[in-house]
């Protein structure tokens, strides 16, 4: 096979640009030079720069300007004039600014990165709580810079020994700051790359205090207390970096407090929370207008299949509609529809009529639901093709007992799973009482007193009926098929063909949650169920809730719901307390 032909003496002579510009390699040729004291500065000629084609600028040593200052200029005096002030414009903005102890000026860095949000990058001060409560808090700032002070790392090495959740954290903590200082070429004094470790999302530079800083604080403040210390690097770096902003990010409220009360800026640290308002929480509920009908009526698609009717809607609501969530139209003079939503594909989705649990011949080991709500989530309970549920709500709405129901008839009657498992999170209202005695069920038992509630009335039956054998079985029967077990020993298991009962997840982290959920194996169902509105979690809240957590990632998955139980059935007295304490 021939060799292609060698490239011509015209080829040889163009520059790597031009074979860039595929519309005219010649035309990419021709430079402008214009030579100056300490540089050169190239263009792209004959055009004059604009907008939309920004001016190539590079610099050349003393050697190659004078070489090249004596080839004929092309452009015109406007677009020399216009490549000048181009050239001093880029000149002035990449200049860095180095402050001192290894943090960056206001000006900029002496690394590029892209910016992810409009404004200059803040400077954020870490308190120690916050590495301690979320160990990947360094990379969760995205373009903005991190900056500890020596006595952080004082205290995360104060709290890294035992096997507390602090101490796990505060472990996590170190082992990443040292993975963040060996990377090679890393330099300490001029900041560690944030994402030199594989973390994308975080585009700016991690200071540690090298050196002591000036400050002054009053003489009301103690200055060896460490939140002080924290407080004067903050008005050091306040005062060396203005007008830069430096911002205090803490979870200790007093510690916040302190400083706005010193002029500093503070902000509680925001990136564990999923959801900034809890009233922002999916409800897995949506009400269809009061025109649906006379609007979409005549569009609806109606089929039946087995015990359901299914409707094929379309229509501006439809974007609205998620997996697997329950819809209900109901005003005076129309049709009520209580459906799920089964499909969505396009600009339509498919509505799945409900089982009603509510009535006696449907009821579930003896229990029938008693408004909407409790209906929509029976219907969650007792599909085998729903993996996980979600159920929030509060005191006195039925969440444990319906969920007990559900498991009782799918362990006992449909043979569908082969035990019931019950854990919760045991953290308790008031006081600790100490060490239990016994076994790790013995040990749980006073945390279970709910469940044992709710057995008393489910193996009463409702009525009697001794003819089936499921509702004359007796306790020793049901509880043969319970198992209660203790967080502290999930990791590592795998649950196969089991009915997981998680109670009280409003006091889970989502560490935790992810923990127990992964727990599942084929043939496992996961209920979570809690109330928001009774964390006894040191600082969980709302919106950081590992229960929150689960709902919003797992809404919208195929094989998972939620239901928000709004009324309660507790008793009168029980939903009176719940509206006004």
């Amino acid at each position: 096979m021939p060799l292609p032909p060698a490239p011509g003496r015209r080829a040889a002579r163009l520059s790597p640009e031009a074979y860039e510009n595929k519309v005219n390699p010649a035309r990419a040729s021709s430079r402008t030079v214009a030579a100056e004291p300490e540089e050169v500065n190239e263009t792209i000629a004959p055009e004059a720069p604009t907008a939309a084609a920004p001016v190539r600028r590079r610099t050349h040593n003393t050697a190659e300007a004078a070489t090249k200052a004596a080839a004929p200029a092309v452009a015109t005096p406007k677009s020399t004039t216009s490549t000048r002030q181009a050239a001093a414009k880029k000149t002035i903005s990449n200049t860095p600014v180095t402050a001192s102890n290894g943090s960056q000026g206001s000006q900029g860095k002496s690394l590029p990165r892209s910016k992810k949000t409009q404004g200059p990058a803040k400077l954020f001060v870490l308190d120690t709580n916050v590495l301690l409560h979320d160990p990947t808090s360094l990379f969760r700032f995205e373009e903005h810079d991190i900056f500890l002070p020596m006595i952080v790392l004082e205290e995360l090495d104060a709290h890294k020994k035992g096997m507390t959740e602090v101490a796990r954290n505060g472990r996590q903590t170190s082992r990443t700051l040292d993975a963040l200082a060996g990377v090679e070429g890393a330099d300490i004094g001029r900041g560690l790359k944030l994402d030199s470790t594989g973390q994308r999302a975080a585009g700016g530079c991690l200071y540690f205090q090298t050196a002591p800083l000036d400050y002054s604080l009053p003489t009301s403040l103690p200055a060896g207390k460490a939140d002080n210390q924290i407080l004067g690097v903050v008005a050091a770096l306040s005062k060396e970096h203005a007008p830069r902003e430096v911002v205090l990010v803490s979870k200790d409220i007093n510690m916040r407090v302190k400083a706005r009360a010193l002029g500093l800026n503070a902000e509680d640290y925001q990136n564990d929370k999923t959801l900034d308002d809890g009233d922002l929480l999916y409800a897995g509920v949506l009400a269809l207008p009061q025109d649906f009908w006379s609007k979409s009526g005549k569009n609806v698609e109606s089929w039946q299949s087995g015990a359901h009717t299914y409707y094929r809607i379309g229509g501006p609501i439809v974007p609205q509609l998620m997996i697997n969530q329950f819809v209900y139209f109901e005003a005076p003079g129309e049709p009520s529809l209580f459906a799920r939503v089964s499909e969505i594909r396009e600009k339509t989705a498919v509505l799945q009529t409900l089982k009603d649990f509510g009535s006696a011949k449907n009821a579930v080991w003896g229990v029938t639901t008693r408004n909407r709500e409790q209906n929509f989530a029976m219907n969650l309970l007792m599909d085998p093709e729903i993996d996980f549920v979600t159920l929030t709500g509060t005191a006195g709405t039925g969440k444990t007992l319906l969920a007990l129901a559900a498991g009782l008839t799918q362990v006992l009657d449909d043979r569908r799973y082969t035990e019931i498992i019950m854990t919760r999170a045991t953290v308790s209202v008031g006081e600790d009482i100490g060490f239990l005695p016994g076994t790790e069920e013995e040990k749980m038992g006073p945390w279970m007193g709910a469940l044992d509630d709710n057995l008393e009335f489910l193996a009463k039956g409702d009525g009697g009926n001794a003819g089936e054998w499921g509702r004359a079985a007796t306790n020793e029967l049901i509880r043969s098929r319970i198992k209660i077990k203790s967080m502290n020993f999930m990791r590592g298991r795998t649950f196969l063909n089991k009915y997981v009962i998680i109670d009280e997840a409003q006091n889970l982290t989502p560490k935790q949650m992810k923990t127990l959920i992964t727990r599942a194996g084929p043939g496992t169902k996961i209920i979570c169920m809690g109330n928001l509105a009774q964390i006894d979690t040191p600082y969980l809240t709302e919106g950081s809730s590992g229960l929150t957590y689960a709902v919003d990632r797992f809404k919208g998955w195929p094989h998972s719901g939620h239901i928000t139980l709004a009324r309660g059935e507790r008793s009168r007295l029980a939903d009176f307390a719940s509206e006004v304490l």
